[in-house]
């Protein structure tokens, strides 16, 4: 079940979002229990709550994991650069998760903003991760710029509703071979991270589902196992699907248990 992200190899295909948690301790058992590897922090955010932060990145430290920071809440391209670039000397890392909307309701990414903002991230030397909607011209212009990451949501964030429109996600797997595609946003639960998977995807992201869940631990596994076995079932192969019914045991000649009793 490895994978190679950027050029690093992981073994679990979950990225874990750290907001939202009723606590830092219920946080740090869910990334355990998912066995997460790489975990997305938003430092703009985090920003807001100096004190609170100094434990926070305390924990998240003793976790171990793969820091991915994302830009969340930036609402132009100028403000994504700085924050990246702020990102990148807190963490001393070229990772950067971009994220930058104008609309509140919807908290849609901004196309324009995005491909200006990865532009000149990509320029800096940045390993862009561009969260951006399922339209097959932005991603395949994101891919042009110089991306080798893909997180085309699934459906608004935080909204749980699963895969809105898998013809379009499926297009984008079809379209894209040679790039790593992960779904960002809108997963609510394991059944939905199970089918992104089984349509050939490299990873999901997601974070409401476990941080809201009753019991964040249980979902964080739940979420990790689903992810596993969707994979699997996209390498084994699913049978396609048809509008007639397919006996699973041939009518045609003798049934198996006539012959066997010929035979003794």
């Amino acid at each position: 079940m490895s994978f190679t992200l950027a050029g690093i190899n992981f073994t679990n295909r979950l990225l874990l979002g750290t907001a939202l948690y009723p606590s830092l301790k219920i946080l740090e058992n869910a990334i355990r229990a998912a066995n997460a590897e790489i975990i997305t922090v938003s430092l703009r955010r985090q920003m807001e709550h100096p004190e609170a932060s100094l434990t926070f990145w305390d924990t998240i430290k003793s976790l171990g994991c793969h820091l991915l920071p994302n830009t969340a809440g930036c609402q132009s391209a100028k403000e994504v650069i700085l924050v990246a670039q702020m990102a990148r000397e807190a963490f001393n890392t070229h990772w950067i998760k971009v994220e930058v909307s104008q609309d509140s309701y919807t908290l849609q990414p901004d196309p324009f903003e995005l491909i200006e903002a990865t532009k000149e991230l990509i320029s800096q030397g940045f390993e862009v991760f561009p969260y951006c909607t399922d339209d097959l011209v932005v991603c395949e212009r994101l891919v042009t710029l110089g991306c080798r990451i893909i997180m085309p949501w699934g459906a608004p964030i935080g909204s749980g509703k699963g895969l809105n429109n898998p013809f379009a996600l499926k297009t984008l797997r079809t379209r894209l071979p040679e790039i790593t595609l992960i779904v960002d946003a809108g997963i609510g639960a394991p059944s939905h991270a199970a089918q992104a998977m089984e349509l050939g995807f490299d990873g999901v992201l997601l974070n409401s589902a476990v941080a809201l869940a009753a019991d964040p631990e249980k979902m964080a596994l739940a979420f990790s196992q689903s992810i596993s076995a969707g994979r699997l079932a996209y390498e084994a192969g699913i049978m396609p699907s048809r509008d007639f019914a397919s006996p699973s045991t041939p009518t045609l000649g003798k049934p198996f248990w006539h012959q066997v009793t010929n035979h003794v």
